[in-house]
């Protein structure tokens, strides 16, 4: 493996990691003695530095990983606030939605309601912080899932007696349990 070679797949590891990776173990992976990755280390943590890049590779807790620049941190920080909030799906929208009018409420019956499987949008709210698990059904064990406060805190309203009513919009979601009686018979 030639020095270029070695840069690039020392990169395309550091890429790729979420905490510091040692010498070694990058030793080990790329095949080649620790003094020689460690020279390739120290190189390339210099060219980016010399380079101007809005990334630095330091070593860190025993270890090496790219960080964003010192001198970006604003900027950085205006994109994690601001920038990178994606909007949520229609899908997912609804599904909160539900949630939020029925809580706390099974999965099975969001999909119910929905008319389609949630899983993947329900895997979604969970990882942003937007529901949570609220405890299990007596009946049939299925996790109950609620709004948090993080939900609160973004839609801006301080309880869920803030919502606005929905019943005029609404069909008749009270008879959905014996419907969902007849499914799971």
């Amino acid at each position: 493996m030639s020095q270029p070679e070695l840069n690039q797949a020392l990169e395309a590891i550091l890429m790729v990691v979420d905490e510091p990776v040692t010498e070694l173990v990058l030793a080990q992976i790329t095949e080649k003695p620790t003094e020689e990755v460690i020279a390739a280390l120290k190189e390339l943590a210099a060219g980016y530095e010399e380079q101007g890049r809005g990334f630095t590779l330091r070593e860190i807790a025993g270890g090496w990983r790219f960080y964003s620049h010192p001198d970006q941190a604003a900027m950085v920080e205006k994109f994690v606030l601001d920038g990178q909030q994606s909007r949520l799906t229609q899908a997912a929208l609804e599904t909160l939605a539900v949630i939020a009018y029925r809580q706390p409420v099974s999965r099975a019956r969001v999909s119910a309601i929905r008319g389609v499987n949630v899983e993947a949008v329900m895997k979604t709210l969970l990882t942003r912080g937007l529901v949570e698990e609220r405890g299990t059904e007596p009946d049939s064990g299925a996790i109950l899932y609620g709004t948090t406060s993080y939900f609160l805190e973004k839609i801006g309203i301080r309880s869920l007696e803030d919502l606005p009513a929905l019943a005029p919009f609404l069909p008749d979601v009270d008879g959905l349990d014996e419907v969902l009686a007849t499914l799971t018979e």
